[in-house]
């Protein structure tokens, strides 16, 4: 064997245990390079997704300060676009002040232009505080453009005592990001002090830089980086009298401006004082002539209601009548005034129910066989509806309870014919209800006019306060209209007797003494009660018979009242008053659905 031999079988496990060893070693070393190839690649897809990126690569700026206030400001634009047909900036042109007053920068004479084929179609839209500026041109623009824009504002400089400074965000209200942003002001003056501030309106953030040349007449202001919708806002304070511009304001339109005093609001007032003024003149003529009669016809006693022992209603007038006369309104007490006097002239005989037989209190309204012919055309039908069933059948008797819900149409009718029958008798020149009505929906319709009015007075300008006098113009047409219906002459002369009978059923003087006396009050009593019921002193009148009955044979029940197991007249007003009450319910109530 050779000596050599044991070496050439060594070489092949050494060969293989080097092999082992270095694989990590190049395993690792691949990996590097893998690493340092990518690097290269990662930064240059960042680059490429920069650059495909809309974005300001540099905003220039030089304002040049004018007479008046007028600012001029050209501005170069390098512009990175990324499809984009244009671009669009966003300026504060108004700010709130106070409650109505706005400080208002105007930008006038917009112009654009560029010098490698940049858009330069110009136009401008205003929304609340700010000024929007587009600047468009044809198809999507792609990579880097020049585009110079130009325009002029008022309103930046604002007078400091002895100084002028001039604020404006020349730079800013990109909705891209800026990279570089400069601004310069040609003041044409010494400026006195510089001034730079970065972010959103209002920010005290100063700028990267800022600075006077070395002749002090222009003001220089840098900043770095801005984001979207970030502003650069130059500050250079002037000599006095350097541009003689002043501050700009506006008033705004809120709710306190819309309700202010001017000259036409406050000759809406002056008006609507004159209308109320002349509406108190009015109802006075027509309400005080009635009154002016009434006291006139009262003081000379004219037709005395009380004459002797004998008293009549002034002129046969009767209880519904008088309702109607007093107030001008057919009530539903002067109905059930009517239902009594009905009963108190024998058409009807009014039976009070036995209440702890029938456990409730009720009353039967009887009809009688007395001829109609001396009826009034509205008592005439009050008579027929309360005798007539819901199926329009007649009948002889109704309880009290059985009319709720079934008379309140009739009842319209019913009303309707007394407010005809006081015109027939001339104490009206018109229904008063007509008449109230036509005042009532004329104020309701002036009053809608004016509400209409306010609000659009209130939307679009300062005047609201007229609308506004038209609503209390119509609001006092629709409340005065209720006294608007005017009695005639014999109208008022009616009243004036009818205060002198109210008097006198207040007095309750009536005959005294022995039975005899005490038949002929129960008779009078009886006579005017229905008048009683319309001036509502019921129980003051019911006083005079209170011991009739004691007084008098047979007096416990009225001929057309009759009570029930033990009652007497003592027990009267109470009873009256209860069916006064109850009547008027019954008869007003409507039917529920």
């Amino acid at each position: 064997m050779s000596a050599l031999a044991p070496l050439r079988r060594i070489r092949p496990v050494l060969l293989t245990l080097s092999a082992v060893t270095l694989l990590p070693v190049l395993t690792c070393t691949s990996a590097a390079a893998s690493e340092v190839a990518a690097a290269p690649r990662g930064a240059q897809a960042q680059q490429a997704a920069q650059a495909a990126q809309a974005r300001v690569l540099k905003d220039e700026a030089v304002l040049t300060t004018g007479q008046g206030g007028v600012i001029k400001v050209r501005e170069t634009v390098l512009y990175r676009f990324a499809g984009e047909r244009g671009f669009e900036r966003t300026y504060p042109t108004r700010s709130h002040e106070s409650l109505s007053e706005d400080r208002v920068y105007k930008l006038s004479n917009l112009r654009a232009s560029s010098p490698d084929g940049g858009p330069v179609a110009v136009g401008s839209s205003s929304e609340d505080t700010t000024t929007t500026v587009k600047v468009t041109g044809g198809d999507g623009l792609a990579g880097d453009r020049t585009i110079v824009l130009e325009y002029e504002v008022r309103g930046a400089i604002t007078r400091m005592g002895q100084a002028e400074e001039l604020r404006w965000p020349v730079i800013g209200g990109w909705n891209v990001p800026v990279d570089d942003a400069r601004a310069t002001v040609d003041a044409g003056a010494a400026i006195r002090s510089v001034n730079c501030f970065t972010g959103p309106i209002g920010s005290t953030i100063g700028c990267t830089q800022y600075y006077t040349n070395h002749a002090h007449t222009q003001g220089i202001y840098a900043q770095k980086g801005m984001l979207p919708g970030e502003y650069l806002t130059v500050v250079a304070g002037l000599p006095a009298g350097t541009t003689g511009g002043k501050a700009l304001f506006e008033r705004r339109h809120t709710v306190a401006t819309a309700f202010s005093v001017n000259p036409v609001t406050g000759a809406a007032l002056a008006g609507l004082l004159v209308l109320l003024g002349g509406g108190v003149l009015a109802l006075y003529l027509l309400r005080g002539r009635d009154a002016r009669v009434v006291g006139k016809r009262a003081a000379e006693g004219d037709h005395a209601p009380v004459a002797g022992a004998e008293f009549e209603p002034p002129d046969g007038v009767r209880p519904g009548q008088i309702g109607t006369l007093i107030d001008e309104q057919a009530d539903v007490i002067d109905v059930t005034a009517t239902i009594v006097d009905l009963a108190v002239r024998g058409y009807l005989l009014i039976e009070e129910e036995d209440r702890a037989r029938t456990g409730r209190l009720d009353w039967t309204l009887r009809r009688l066989n007395r001829p109609a012919a001396d009826l009034l055309p509205y008592e005439r039908i009050l008579l027929d509806s309360l005798m007539t069933a819901p199926d329009g059948t007649g009948r002889d008797a109704v309880k009290l309870s059985e009319l709720g819900g079934t008379f309140a149409t009739k009842l319209a009718q019913v009303r309707s014919a007394m407010y005809d029958d006081v015109v027939k008798q001339g104490w009206f020149a018109r229904r008063p209800d007509n008449v109230r009505s036509r005042w009532t929906v004329a104020g309701i319709v002036v009053t809608l006019l004016g509400v209409a009015a306010t609000v659009g007075l209130a939307l679009t300008t300062e005047w609201a306060l007229a609308g506004l006098a038209v609503i209390i113009a119509g609001a006092a047409l629709a409340y005065g209209g209720q006294y608007m219906p005017a009695k005639t002459s014999r109208g008022a002369t009616v009243l004036a007797h009818t205060i002198g009978f109210r008097a006198f059923l207040e007095r309750g003087a009536v005959p005294d003494g022995d039975e005899t006396a005490s038949r002929q009050r129960i008779a009078l009593f009886s006579r005017f009660l229905p008048y009683a019921v319309v001036f509502d002193i019921v129980p003051m009148w019911a006083e005079t018979v209170k011991d009739a009955g004691e007084r008098a044979e047979g007096a416990d029940n009225l001929y057309w009242y009759e009570g029930p197991a033990e009652w007497d007249l003592s027990k009267f007003a109470e009873s009256m008053r209860t069916f006064t009450l109850a009547t008027s319910g019954s008869i007003s109530q409507s039917r529920g659905m």
